[in-house]
């Protein structure tokens, strides 16, 4: 199967980070969440009820990055995979999480991490 559906570029402020300052004041991140998903039937039906409803699970992921707190964007990504996975009709989820301001001293864009479950 390889029906999928993408929420690309959910920002939200969070307090992810091994540093002390990391560890107090919120940043910025970033994240990509890619859903394996059997979309036939609602690609019939039209109806909400047969998908996975992508607003509910952007709005899951938001609440993980402001409210929980980790030391490693690979934990954080991970919880988001399995917060994404919550969902019987997922059978696969990748997820891509950067941090937007990393605390490093080479002039980069951003440092991400990407898990596939």
């Amino acid at each position: 199967m390889n029906d999928r559906i993408v929420i690309a570029g959910l920002r939200e402020l969070g307090v992810h980070g091994v540093l002390p300052e990391e560890q107090t004041r919120p940043q910025p991140f970033e994240v990509d969440v890619e859903l394996t998903v059997d979309l036939a039937e609602p690609g019939e039906s039209d109806a909400l009820d047969d998908t996975v409803d992508y607003s509910a699970v952007s709005e899951a992921v938001s609440r993980v990055v402001k409210s929980e707190q980790y030391h490693l964007l690979e934990r954080l990504a991970s919880r988001i995979a399995e917060v994404c996975k919550s969902d019987p009709r997922v059978t696969a989820v990748t997820v891509t999480v950067r941090k937007l301001h990393p605390p490093v001293r080479a002039m980069v864009d951003h440092v991400a991490v990407r898990v596939e479950r």
